[in-house]
């Protein structure tokens, strides 16, 4: 099978950061579904993977995000059957989906929304599974009931933020402001139905004032939370909450956190799928859900950049793009 993997860590300009290969196609057991890929989806994740962690000996695919046709089953599958659809992110711990063939943990996998082409359906799993795990496993933001207050996205123009202004804005009754900082962002987060916008490379805390609301009683800090963490936890309500998705290896100040009875909610996308706990089949339930809010029109793809077939020319351009820091939404990849 074709697919695209790296075999040492160099910058996304050298002609070998990414390279073609053919690969044996494997055999799925247990949980798996063999998935051909249709479409794939560029995270973060896949740069800093590729920048950070030489392989050891064989290719290494990278890539989670993926839509394709469920081609072989093993003996533990449920839910799934030869021929479905489907959309899932993977987990690092396996073989990426930058490939004509892989496989996953049906567990954690959720049927494609029907609305949706292979393409926008691809832009979808990593960023949705990560905002709602955030939004209504670790905050426990009630669903549907009005219970108001505020929750401050900081990073809403990309991948995740895209997701989570959508699901705030019509699961619950909070009021949503996004941060963004050029303004094709800050119209993208208008749009995708921000009540308001702020600019995180200007004091936050103090444009946010000037939007006469009450303290934030959440808040969802998707990149930087290094650079901000300091001045967010400051503007936090009290017995607030604050969410972060990524953290370095230096430690974070948690004493005005703590001052205010604050919680900090960590948020792994991959943890189900590499721990397999009790909560494993929630991904499945969760992607299940969100195929029907896309099939009711209640989200939508954030999909906005589609690269072409999925190669490693094309999958360099993706990872340059990526690596600036200012890619709205997600960049995908169709076919081999």
């Amino acid at each position: 099978m074709k697919a695209v993997a790296f075999t040492h860590s160099k910058p996304i300009t050298d002609d070998d950061a990414l390279l073609d290969f053919d690969l044996a196609v494997p055999e799925p057991r247990r949980h798996d579904l063999l998935v051909e890929i249709r479409a794939i989806s560029v995270n973060p994740v896949d740069t800093k993977i590729r920048q950070r962690n030489e392989p050891l000996g064989e290719p290494r695919v990278l890539g989670f995000d993926a839509a394709g046709i469920v081609r072989a089953i093993g003996p533990d599958v449920q839910n799934f059957s030869v021929g479905d659809e489907v959309y899932y992110a993977g987990v690092p711990t396996r073989p990426g989906t930058n490939a004509e063939f892989h496989l996953v943990d049906d567990r954690i996998v959720g049927h494609k929304p029907r609305s949706l082409s292979f393409a926008e359906a691809a832009a979808l799993p990593l960023t949705a599974l990560t905002a709602w795990e955030m939004l209504f496993d670790r905050f426990r933001i009630p669903r549907d009931q009005a219970v108001g207050g505020t929750l401050l996205i900081v990073g809403g123009a990309g991948g995740v933020g895209s997701i989570a202004i959508q699901l705030a804005v019509q699961l619950t009754d909070l009021t949503v402001v996004a941060t963004a900082s050029r303004p094709e962002t800050q119209q993208w987060c208008r749009d995708l139905g921000a009540h308001h916008v702020i600019n995180h490379h200007e004091d936050i805390a103090a444009q946010f004032h000037k939007l006469g609301l009450s303290a934030p009683e959440y808040i969802f800090c998707v990149s930087h939370e290094r650079l901000h963490f300091k001045k967010l936890c400051a503007l936090l309500a009290p017995e607030g909450a604050i969410g972060i998705i990524e953290s370095n290896a230096a430690p974070l100040d948690m004493s005005t956190l703590f001052q205010k009875s604050g919680t900090l909610h960590t948020e792994f996308i991959f943890a189900r799928g590499i721990l397999k706990p009790a909560t494993i089949t929630a991904q499945h339930r969760t992607l299940e859900a969100i195929a029907h809010l896309v099939d009711n029109g209640t989200l939508k793809t954030t999909m906005t950049e589609h690269y072409g077939a999925i190669n490693a020319e094309n999958l360099k351009r993706a990872h340059a793009a990526i690596e600036t820091g200012t890619v709205r939404g997600k960049i995908v990849l169709e076919g081999f």
